[in-house]
């Protein structure tokens, strides 16, 4: 069509036969466009088909990728949240520790005996108690023989390392006891 209207321009015919090409130039387009249209309706399921396998491939591409991404991503935040807690833990046992190295040292002031001292005096206690019985065995033989009084603070000795033994039996639970309502006590103030 641009050759004909430069042909036109150069020999300046008259302005019937311009309109007569630029008519022409029309119908031709016009019927391109028909032409493109029919070819569509004929080919275009084919072609619709053909972008819908195309799209579905990429589709599947992309969401591949974008399925490692994350993968990738939960592995990175996973390893980032177990280094993170190991930490947290690591300093909530230092944190715990220096606690119970402070309760028991005030604990101590106030003359409450740690778990050691106590075991010493319930073996010691033991340790009496069954000198006690032997000293007790001991003496039954000699039964036949008159009869002495025997001083009170002897008769009530028995009695009074079992008793003794029994309180210092209970003390490690009432100081377990006490350590617990101090650590809830601790816990609560932190969680506030």
């Amino acid at each position: 069509m641009v050759k004909k209207l430069n042909k036109l321009k150069s020999t300046k015919a008259d302005s019937a036969q311009l309109a007569s090409t630029v008519k022409e130039s029309a119908q031709q387009i016009w019927l391109a466009g028909m032409g493109a249209f029919a070819k569509a309706q004929s080919e275009g399921t084919k072609v619709f088909e053909t972008l819908v396998k195309e799209g579905l491939s990429l589709q599947r591409r992309t969401q591949a990728g974008v399925e490692e991404r994350v993968s990738e991503v939960t592995n990175k935040v996973a390893n980032l949240a177990q280094g993170i807690g190991g930490k947290a833990t690591g300093q909530w046992d230092k944190l715990e520790g220096i606690f119970e190295e402070r309760v028991a040292k005030a604990l101590n002031k106030l003359g409450v005996p740690s778990a050691k001292d106590i075991e010493a005096l319930v073996a010691r206690v033991d340790d009496l108690n069954k000198a006690v019985q032997k000293a007790a065995k001991a003496a039954a033989p000699k039964a036949a023989a008159p009869k002495v009084a025997m001083p009170k603070m002897a008769k009530a000795a028995p009695k009074a390392a079992t008793k003794a033994v029994k309180a210092v039996k209970a003390a490690p639970a009432k100081v377990a006891k006490a350590a617990k309502t101090v650590k809830a006590a601790v816990a609560e103030v932190a969680a506030s």
